[in-house]
């Protein structure tokens, strides 16, 4: 009986282990496909696609290439339409659907090509010193409208796209003119360091040229990985869609066409601009809705107000209405949708209280189908342009990142737990959905993963703040397990089941045996407009109050160590992580990446300056901000942290600035606290989402081995 016994578990045994799942692993980060810019064909009976992947660099082995191609699918099958180094991340289609247009690099240019789908080879329709993006085909199928993005010493010199030699009818704000005629140098001047001061200036700006010094003027000077003295400008195209055609600039001037769009009828082309032309680009924070003839004539405003941004036109199939979005450009306006006739007037703002992106009207122009990130998830809705109601199609656990529709079906891309991306088709009310694509099944068949599970709590405000737990992956009844609290910036932003850039970095914590608590605090998105302003000028202690709640919920199951909690978070999440762990000392140690913490140099160090003002009411030099600005900043209360503390941030951060960061740390250690600070080179603020592969494996695989130092077993 004993040796019956014996087989018996042998084989269960054997079975279990071959059932077991594996743990996600943190080079899993380089199998994730991501499926994005869905576009169906304008019969109806295919659609394209962007896949991006990571591929392993030919020269390091260590590292990873994005890479990102068209794939094409008829509703039955995908297959891969365009390969190679050269990366496609979108594309167009023509009236017929027997062709598309897109962009790829030639020669470090991005210039548009033509591809048949009968089988024929693509070919480059534009050969422009500069870049070319954003193709769109005319509704008539004859043409093709695209954009430039070209600097402004380069507009201003050059004589096809200024032919007048013109000079912008505002001021460049060059300190010690008082108009732009400087701009205009005599050319007879030649440069001479040791001449006339004429020729000293000539000398200079030769010096600009040769890139020997940067001169800046502008107040917008930062970009997101170096200074940017220059303003860049959008210029647009439209071109003959056949091999050999000229193209013909149909905007001109010292300011940008922005989210071009087609009329229904292909006469009038409808795009975004700053609301006055004499405003510096830098200073200008309104935008109107403009129209002009698709031969470039009769530029005319549609919408536009002092104080009032408006923005992503879309007409509607019979050319009669707009949909577009409109925000408050001052404090902390939010988005709202409002339908116009297409002339601007009879304006009428639809009652949803969500910011809507990615408009797509009906085929009979009966509904507006959109996207808004909402309650942990990104659905797509539909609004009823005649009862000028909206419904949820799709729900709060998972999320839509791109969709297209035809007549009879939608095609979306969807995230969700289980699967980070793939691509679906379905009604047009989003039932019966059929998977189309299993760009990630292979990779995931073995893995396990962590389902979230949903709570809500109530704050000091009366406001419901929506949580998540994740329990450790192959999880074990009567275990103890750390805890980690993750938070999101933004603040903004949003994070939940259907949010995408979090997948990995959930799963591999959890596959490593940690448990997970995120919150959206108050000053999220995705809950409407009050919620959203709710941290006004109390950037630390409300948001810190919701997602500790969270974390203090969250510690009472039963599974918890309460000894091993640890807390990260980035951006707005850096600052938070900082006030947290001065504040409140239950955590044995702590990650903060790319973070703001002193909100005064803030204003100087990062492009995103606008949040103080925006934020807080004002500027550090107004005696009344001055002390709500010190209130506010982690940076006040350095002294009180005792948590062993871990800071990040990438070198080329302009978005928030390494001084930051650096301040930080140097001020940590003068006092001998456990601190470590890890700078990362050539990253910018982007670096956990779309940065450098190595360096993002890197992050992870530093937030996890310094978490271990404090408690790990």
């Amino acid at each position: 009986m004993k040796k019956i016994l014996s087989i018996f578990l042998l084989f269960a045994n054997l079975s279990f282990a071959q059932n077991a799942k594996e743990k996600v692993l943190v080079t899993d980060m380089t199998k994730i496909k991501q499926v994005g810019n869905v576009s169906i064909s304008p019969d109806g009976t295919k659609a394209i696609y962007a896949l991006r992947s990571n591929e392993s660099n030919e020269t390091d082995k260590l590292d990873f290439d994005y890479r990102s191609h068209l794939w094409l699918t008829d509703f039955q099958t995908v297959k891969q339409l365009t390969r190679g180094t050269e990366n496609v991340g979108t594309a167009t289609w023509s009236a017929d659907s027997k062709q598309i247009a897109f962009s790829r690099n030639v020669k470090g240019k991005s210039q548009i090509f033509i591809m048949p789908l009968d089988g024929g080879e693509a070919f480059q329709l534009t050969d422009f010193k500069y870049s070319t993006g954003s193709p769109s085909w005319s509704p008539d199928g004859s043409k093709i409208l695209f954009s430039i993005n070209v600097s402004f010493s380069d507009l201003l010199k050059d004589s096809l796209l200024n032919p007048a030699k013109k000079l912008p009818s505002w001021s460049f704000e060059k300190a010690g003119f008082s108009n732009n005629n400087f701009l205009k140098p005599d050319k007879k001047v030649k440069a001479n360091p040791n001449g006339s001061i004429e020729e000293i200036r000539a000398y200079l700006d030769k010096d600009v040229e040769d890139k020997k010094a940067k001169v800046i003027n502008r107040l917008n000077f930062q970009g997101e990985a170096t200074t940017e003295p220059e303003i860049r400008f959008n210029i647009l195209f439209v071109i003959d869609a056949k091999e050999g055609a000229k193209p013909t600039q149909i905007s001109r001037g010292f300011w940008s066409l922005n989210g071009a769009n087609w009329s229904a009828d292909g006469k009038k082309i409808y795009a975004t601009m700053g609301l006055d032309s004499l405003v510096h680009p830098d200073r200008e924070q309104n935008s109107a809705i403009v129209s002009l003839n698709a031969d470039g004539t009769g530029l005319k405003m549609v919408l536009g107000e002092k104080g009032i941004s408006y923005n992503n036109p879309t007409p509607s199939p019979d050319g009669k209405l707009l949909v577009l979005t409109t925000s408050k450009t001052e404090w902390l306006g939010s988005n709202q949708i409002v339908l116009a006739n297409a002339d601007g007037t009879n304006k009428t703002f639809i009652n949803f209280d969500r910011s809507a992106n990615s408009f797509e009207w009906s085929e009979d122009g009966k509904f507006v189908y959109f996207l808004a990130n909402s309650n942990g998830g990104v659905p797509l809705y539909r609004l009823d342009v005649q009862s000028k109601k909206v419904e949820k199609l799709t729900d709060f656990d998972s999320g839509i990142s791109s969709f297209d529709l035809s007549k009879e079906r939608i095609v979306f891309a969807k995230t969700e737990v289980k699967n980070p991306s793939e691509l679906y088709y379905s009604d047009l009310l989003v039932k019966n959905s059929v998977k189309l694509s299993s760009h990630n099944d292979t990779w995931l068949a073995n893995k396990a993963l962590s389902f979230p599970e949903k709570k809500t709590l109530k704050n000091s405000k009366g406001q419901t703040i929506e949580y998540w737990i994740m329990k450790p992956t192959n999880f074990e009844a009567g275990k103890k397990y750390p805890l980690l609290l993750n938070m999101h910036g933004g603040p903004t932003a949003m994070w939940g089941p259907g949010e995408s850039s979090m997948w990995h970095e959930f799963q591999y914590f959890c596959s490593q045996g940690y448990g997970i608590v995120y919150a959206n605090p108050r000053g999220s998105g995705g809950y409407g407009k009050d919620f959203q302003i709710a941290n006004y000028q109390d950037w630390g202690t409300g948001p810190a109050e919701d997602v500790l709640a969270a974390a203090s919920e969250a510690a009472k199951a039963s599974w918890v160590d309460t000894s091993r909690q640890v807390i990260t978070g980035g951006s707005y999440a850096g600052y938070l992580t900082a006030w947290i762990i001065s504040h409140d000392h239950r955590f044995k140690a702590a990650f903060a990446q790319r973070g703001v913490y002193e909100l005064s140099t803030f204003m100087g160090e990062g492009n995103a300056w606008r949040l103080t003002p925006n934020y807080f009411g004002g500027y550090p030099w107004e005696a009344k901000i001055k002390p709500i600005l010190e209130r506010e900043s982690p940076y006040t209360y350095v002294d009180k942290i005792k948590t062993p503390f871990l800071i990040k941030h990438g070198e080329n951060d302009l978005r928030t600035g390494v001084i930051q960061s650096e301040m930080m740390y140097k001020s940590l250690k003068i006092m001998g606290k456990e601190v470590e600070y890890v700078r990362i080179p050539g990253a910018t603020h982007e670096l956990s989402r779309t940065g450098n592969v190595r360096q993002r494996i890197d992050r992870m695989l530093r937030i996890y081995e310094f978490f271990e130092r404090y408690i790990g077993k």
